[in-house]
């Protein structure tokens, strides 16, 4: 089975609306198809706002939009469905999480960009989008469960419907996030079997697996999708990013990694092997927990980094696993990070960066990437 390209996520680049988004495919998208693509369409992940998406919804404004991807040579086979607001350049915080399961608004967001996607695919395509999961721990009592599972089953029946309309398979990609209702792989398979207890929505119910955060859980690569295998749970597709590791305690030197924008959370492995998880990094430095063996800190920094000053990366996560996953996978680096990067980690151009990761990409999923 032919490997699908590796792309990226446009969550990289600035964009709110979509002449925003349109602006932002045209200055680096397409130069970067122009690298990595030049005679065949190079697939992107594209993110879309929820006013995005509900532009969309005017008159032939899917199609023109099709219209102009297909013009630039790109196509779209994967939606980053997660952030429904503004995403870069004011603090997001917990705020990315929002509207959660909890609120119709998540259905509808989610729906108005399958049925635009569904627009954008070939005849009998096939493409995702990635969602929250379930929403934020914090806030969110297990009382509210039943609502946002039963939002969740009326997105499923949508998402069927639109099959049987257009012909185009659209899945759900549930994303484990650090610090929300399903964190590590045995809390996804424990929803999954909560929500499809007999598995009548697997066409459409899948998992997108985010390396960064499953490697800030210590997780094994090999059991992780083991356990999906089991579990018939399907990977719809894969976001590739890297978190930072510290071995022992002395967290304070990556106190620099502290910033306005996005959340950071932090995951102590003490002595007893233990996991002990903050919300936030700047939680984690007032803590100051005894007996912990090393710190990983969600950051998503460039997966062709392997060691700062401070500390290491977990490059050696994806160096393991990106093997392992099915071949038809579809797989994107996920560096959002990058306007808030420390300067020695940002090349001068976003675009040589993520030619850079793409090609580390490539060589590891073939299992040939240095480290």
């Amino acid at each position: 089975m032919p490997m699908p390209p590796v792309t990226y996520c446009t969550n990289i680049h600035p964009g709110e609306t979509l002449e925003e988004v349109r602006r932002g495919l045209m200055r680096h998208a397409v130069r970067v198809k122009a690298r990595l693509s030049p005679d065949a369409p190079f697939p992107v992940g594209l993110r879309l706002s929820g006013p995005a998406s509900r532009e969309l919804e005017a008159a032939d404004a899917a199609r023109r939009f099709g219209d102009f991807l297909a013009e630039a040579g790109l196509c779209v086979t994967t939606v980053n469905g997660f952030p429904y607001g503004r995403f870069h350049h004011t603090p997001v915080k917990e705020a990315v999480y929002l509207p959660d399961w909890r609120d119709p608004e998540r259905a509808a967001y989610t729906l108005r960009l399958a049925r635009a996607l569904a627009g954008w695919l070939p005849e009998g395509g096939r493409g995702s989008i990635s969602t929250v999961p379930v929403g934020f721990r914090r806030g969110f009592p297990e009382s509210d469960m039943p609502t946002a599972l039963a939002v969740l089953r009326r997105a499923l029946e949508a998402l069927a419907a639109l099959r049987s309309e257009t012909g185009k398979t659209i899945r759900l990609a549930v994303e484990a996030e650090p610090g929300c209702l399903v964190e590590t792989t045995p809390e996804m398979v424990a929803l999954f079997e909560r929500l499809d207890p007999d598995g009548a929505f697997r066409d459409f119910l899948t998992v997108c697996y985010d390396c960064c955060h499953q490697a800030l859980q210590y997780e094994d690569p090999a059991a992780s999708l083991a356990a999906y295998e089991a579990a018939g749970i399907a990977v719809g597709h894969v976001q590739v990013s890297s978190a930072l590791h510290l071995e022992g305690g002395a967290l304070s030197s990556l106190s620099r990694f502290v910033e306005p924008v996005y959340l950071h959370q932090a995951v102590a492995r003490l002595g007893d092997g233990s996991l002990r998880r903050f919300d936030d990094l700047p939680e984690a430095l007032a803590a100051r927990p005894d007996d912990v063996d090393s710190w990983r800190v969600h950051f998503h920094v460039p997966v062709f980094v392997a060691e700062l000053p401070e500390c290491v990366t977990t490059r050696d996560f994806l160096s393991g696993i990106l093997p392992r996953f099915a071949p038809d996978a579809p797989m994107e680096v996920e560096t959002y990070t990058w306007s808030v990067l420390p300067e020695e980690l940002r090349m001068p151009d976003v675009v040589d960066s993520i030619c850079r990761e793409i090609g580390w990409v490539e060589a590891a999923r073939s299992g040939a990437a240095e480290g």
